[in-house]
């Protein structure tokens, strides 16, 4: 169990610029991750092994991907009980990101909104701190979410995702073709028929060949938004059986802004995470589930605050479980929470 109550540290980060907060965080992690002050935040990791797409998960709860951009605090993240942890975006080059401010709290509505771009440090330092981590050795599992730069024209996105699949492909369990972030220019235009399927299809034709080169077969999984109608949820479920996909996650962030209208910072562009999610995610995790069948891997995400929520999601139809947002609003105890909850 963490030493330190979670509404202390918060009452002070909430004090604070959001992003100057997270580098707190983040850099407060690097430097004790894998020391004995990991008992700070530590938690002992709920034994609730489920098999899925190839993989045994220690257990239904993951970190979502966009936490730890880097891959820096795999093993400070995997300490607080997770049974799997995502980190990314990786890009194929380092990238700024859009300009500050760009990540904004409103607490009245439990949420955030993000308008990050991907910021990073690109696929050789990304691999480099991949490769430190001793999460998996602990019996983790680990995701790494690939996208493309911001630079790259929309029409050459397959060539970014490929050169990103080559890289993390030998030190990941499974991984994550993120094309559903609204914070880079026309990426969603990726989930439309076509484009998904020429995309998907040169994906796969190249993982063939890395299953050669490296002797094994790593998962591949979608991530969507949950800004779509059932048409196209349909055309995308339909889409990832067709191209051998192993599963899907559901969803990324929002763009509507209906749950927080009248709010301070309720305008901002960017992605909307949090409570306001939690419905439209399920919604997406429902429909999936009918169009793919019992047996396809799903992960649900958005919105998770207790053990109750994540229970919710595994009534739309998820497998598995992440958290993000309620992280932030609950601390590491979330956690531990939504895993008993689920063993439950």
């Amino acid at each position: 169990m963490a030493l330190i109550p979670y509404a202390l540290s918060k009452s002070v980060l909430f004090k604070m610029d959001p992003e100057d907060a997270h580098e707190l965080i983040m850099n407060s992690l690097a430097a004790f991750q894998n020391t004995p002050l990991a008992c700070l935040w530590g938690n002992t990791r709920v034994d609730d092994p489920v098999e899925l797409a190839g993989l045994r998960f220690p257990n239904r709860i993951g970190m979502a991907a966009g936490l730890d951009k880097n891959g820096r605090v795999i093993d400070g993240l995997g300490a607080m009980g997770f049974g799997f942890v995502e980190v990314g975006t990786v890009t194929p080059k380092g990238q700024a990101g859009n300009p500050r401010p760009r990540i904004f709290r409103l607490p009245e509505a439990q949420a955030l909104i993000n308008r990050l771009g991907f910021n990073n440090e690109g696929l050789d330092a990304f691999v480099a701190n991949v490769k430190k981590a001793r999460y998996r050795q602990s019996g983790g599992l680990l995701g790494l979410n690939i996208g493309k730069n911001a630079a790259t024209p929309i029409e050459n996105a397959v060539d970014d995702y490929i050169l990103c699949l080559d890289g993390v492909y030998p030190h990941a369990d499974y991984v994550v073709v993120n094309i559903s972030s609204p914070n880079t220019k026309n990426l969603r235009t990726l989930q439309s028929d076509e484009a998904l399927d020429a995309l998907l299809g040169r994906l796969q034709e190249h993982r063939q060949t890395l299953i050669q080169r490296h002797g094994r077969t790593v998962p591949m999984f979608v991530k969507i938004a949950p800004d779509l109608d059932e048409t196209q949820v349909g055309v995308i479920a339909a889409t990832l059986q067709k191209n051998g996909l192993d599963g899907v996650i559901a969803t990324n962030t929002t763009l509507s802004r209906d749950a927080v209208k009248g709010l301070q910072h309720g305008e901002e562009t960017g992605g909307l995470s949090g409570r306001p999610v939690f419905e439209a995610s399920n919604q997406v995790i429902r429909q999936l589930r009918a169009a793919l069948g019992p047996r396809f891997p799903i992960i649900g995400v958005g919105g998770v605050f207790s053990g109750a929520d994540a229970r919710a999601k595994r009534e739309a139809g998820a497998d598995l479980v992440q958290i993000y947002s309620g992280l932030i609003y609950e601390g590491p105890g979330l956690v531990n929470d939504c895993a008993r909850a689920l063993k439950a």
